[in-house]
């Protein structure tokens, strides 16, 4: 995958993009909008620009301004890799949907892998594999013979897994991600794969885990019902979620993460066949200082 073009490559327009966000820094959100207005005059073909000119308008309370400049950047990066549908719908401006860009959440993690890991961990105390881990173990089940790893990322919940798996497999979006997890050397395969198009390889899985994958997904009822064809019977499927604590299945967040619902996780367990082990209610880290509340679920596929 590309990565975003943070250029221009126009001097002049990449001048002005600068001192906009020297502006906008300063908290003067009005004037870096029009700053950046003037950069886009000079680069009309800069996706990244009209995007990030959307969050300035957006922050001076320019709403509709910012919902067109964000159509902008949608018709010229049609896979939207900014993820520009995802503020449209934030703000009303277009409906909302199910799942997120897939080229949105790949680009999200390629720029992100090289310090993910700190980020997650250091800074925003990201809790998952840990509580995760200490769930299944509380399923009394001393040793899985295959485990899949869904969202694998750079390798955190793998790290907890390895002792207790014979063989663990990897999946992810993100080819950075997985050249960070190949780097742990804790997964015997790891995978490039869409979560929302998956395509499970190889022998079944006594094991399945998705830690802090599916607020990167939206609506889970496909996978929901492709991890449990995947799973041998008898197998555990551990995840968490976001809790969303309103009305509804989900609901897409101002970070533009989904948050998920505690009726709407019991109704998917129910769909899919699975029977339900443990489900808790957990702070799974920080964002912007304020915790979020999330939920660390296991289920089991009956035996036949």
């Amino acid at each position: 995958m590309t990565l975003l073009q943070l250029s221009s490559n126009d001097l002049l327009a990449d001048r002005r993009a600068d001192y906009a966000e020297m502006l906008f820094a300063s908290g003067d959100h009005a004037a870096a909008a029009e700053l950046m207005l003037g950069a886009m005059e000079i680069a009309p073909a800069w996706a990244m620009g009209w995007f990030r000119l959307g969050e300035m308008q957006e922050a001076a309370g320019a709403l509709d301004a910012a919902a067109e400049a964000w159509r902008t950047s949608l018709k010229l990066e049609p896979a939207d890799r900014p993820g520009a549908a995802l503020k449209l719908q934030l703000i009303g401006a277009a409906p909302a949907s199910e799942n997120p860009p897939s080229a949105f959440v790949e680009t999200l993690f390629d720029q992100y892998a090289d310090k993910f890991d700190h980020a997650l961990v250091d800074t925003l105390h990201y809790r998952v594999p840990e509580l995760l881990n200490a769930a299944i173990a509380a399923t009394g089940r001393p040793r899985f013979a295959h485990a899949v790893d869904l969202g694998c990322g750079t390798g955190l919940m793998g790290v907890k897994l390895r002792p207790v798996v014979t063989q663990l497999d990897g999946y992810d979006i993100s080819a950075e991600m997985l050249r960070k997890a190949r780097d742990k050397g804790v997964y015997d395969r790891l995978i490039k794969a869409d979560l929302q198009e998956l395509r499970p390889e190889g022998d079944q899985p006594d094991l399945v885990t998705a830690a802090d994958v599916f607020m990167y997904v939206g609506a889970l009822d496909r996978i929901f019902a492709t991890v449990t064809a995947m799973l041998a019977p008898g197998g555990i499927f551990a995840f968490s979620v976001e809790r969303f604590a309103g009305e509804g299945a989900f609901e897409l967040q101002p970070s533009r993460r989904y948050a998920h619902s505690e009726a709407y996780v019991h109704g998917l367990i129910a769909a899919a066949g699975l029977k339900l082990v443990s489900l808790d209610r957990a702070v799974i880290r920080q964002d912007r200082r304020e915790p979020v509340q999330g939920l660390i679920v296991v289920t089991e596929r009956p035996a036949a």
